[in-house]
This record gives C-alpha cells, sequence and structure tokens, in this order.
C-alpha cells in the first residue's frame, strides 16, 4: 500500500452494514478500540487546560457517544451534545449512556445545526479522516466561527506502522470484522503533518490560532490555541 497521499477508499462500516444491530455492534467495539488506543486522552488533556465549570460542548461525529461520556465522568456540570449524520448512530449513543448523564445526542448534519447558544468548545473524534480535503477545510471555518473558547480535532496519523500493525491486534482482540478491515482503511485516508499545516492554511488559520501535536499512539491531533 502506497502511503505517500490519502487514500479515498470507502470504509465498509458506512456503506455494508446490514441492520442497526450490526451498526451498533461496530460502534460498540470502536469504542473499545478508542479505549486501547488511548484515543481520548489528547482531547481530556487539552479540556482540562481550558475548561472549567459549567461549558457547553458540541461533539461533532460523535459516534458511540463515548467521547462525551469521558467528559461527563470529569465535568458533571456541563452541558454535552453530540451530533451525528447517521441515525443509527445517535440511537446506539443513546442505548449506551445512562439518561442521568444527561448527554442530548442529535441526529442532524452539523454544518446545518443551529444550537440555540453558541458552544463553549467544539470536538472531533476520529470523524475528519471520513471527509475529502476540501470538507475539512469547511469543518475548520465552521469550528473558527462557531466554537466560543476552542475547538480540538483529534484523529489518526498516516504512518506504516499502525498501517500494518492494527489488522494484527485487531484480530487478537476479537473486534468486529468492518473494524479490522476498517481500520486500516481509516489509517490510509488520515493526514500527516505537513497535509494538516496546507489544510489550515486554506482555511485562514495561522500557527499562533491552532496547533498540531503528535501523541501516542500515532494520532495527530490539531487544536485552537
Amino acid at each position: 500500500m502506497n502511503l505517500s497521499k490519502r487514500s479515498t477508499r470507502q470504509e465498509r462500516m458506512d456503506t455494508d452494514c446490514v441492520d442497526f444491530d450490526d451498526y451498533s455492534n461496530c460502534l460498540r467495539d470502536l469504542a473499545r478500540v478508542n479505549v486501547a488506543t488511548l484515543t481520548h486522552r489528547p482531547m481530556l488533556a487539552w479540556l482540562a487546560r481550558h475548561a472549567k465549570g459549567d461549558f457547553a460542548l458540541l461533539d461533532i461525529g460523535c459516534g458511540h457517544g463515548d467521547a462525551l461520556r469521558k467528559i461527563r465522568g470529569r465535568y458533571p456540570d456541563a452541558r454535552l451534545t453530540g451530533i451525528d449524520l447517521n441515525p443509527w448512530a445517535t440511537r446506539a449513543a443513546r442505548d449506551a449512556t445512562d439518561p442521568a448523564a444527561r448527554i442530548d445526542f442529535i441526529n442532524d448534519d452539523a454544518f446545518a445545526y443551529r444550537p440555540r447558544e453558541r458552544p463553549d468548545f467544539i470536538i472531533c473524534s476520529q470523524f475528519t479522516h471520513h471527509l475529502t480535503d476540501e470538507q475539512v477545510v469547511a469543518l475548520l471555518v465552521w469550528l473558527q466561527q462557531n466554537a466560543a473558547r476552542g475547538w480540538f480535532i483529534g484523529d489518526l496519523h498516516r504512518h506504516a506502522i499502525p498501517y500494518y500493525s492494527f489488522p494484527l491486534i485487531a484480530r487478537m482482540a476479537g473486534w468486529h470484522r468492518f473494524v479490522r478491515e476498517d481500520g486500516q482503511i481509516s489509517i490510509a485516508r488520515a493526514f500527516i503533518r505537513t497535509e494538516w499545516q496546507i489544510l489550515l492554511g486554506q482555511a485562514g488559520i495561522t500557527s499562533r490560532q491552532a496547533r498540531i501535536a503528535w501523541h501516542i499512539p500515532f494520532r495527530l491531533c490539531v487544536a485552537s490555541r
């Protein structure tokens, strides 16, 4: 596989899940992948530097809602909302979330969504690799315009080590067949640092406004300063 540029292959989870139960099982195992690979650790560390007490946070492409549940565990007074275009995702997130957690899940297009209040923080976890370059630029512009206090993007780093090692780890862990196959596609669709620099420039965001940081294991995160 040539990893010198982004792959355009579609992930099977987006096209081949036959029913809600199949899709929900995929999301459940993706949440397990996030635990095993410390996916939310950089986001939580960033939020700890910026968020205090009562604040509103929006999670774009919230999937199973596991990022929001992690946040709720640390910020009991935060007003948390997850939005996902796939109705099966928001249904699965509600099913997996205790109502007492007070997390709202909305099935909608984030770019068309107009919340009653401007969120203090907006996060995106493992979402941007699903988008085209042009869509990522539009997302960056949207984040700058709509996040009152800051935004955070956490995603994969396109690299040979995770690309070739993930299928072996996923098979040993017994994760869903689509997770095993899509994980490698996701890595091939992800960005490298220079590509993020170009995308930020196209969105009119300077290095003073946003920072790119690498985190173990092979995560590239982009966040407003």
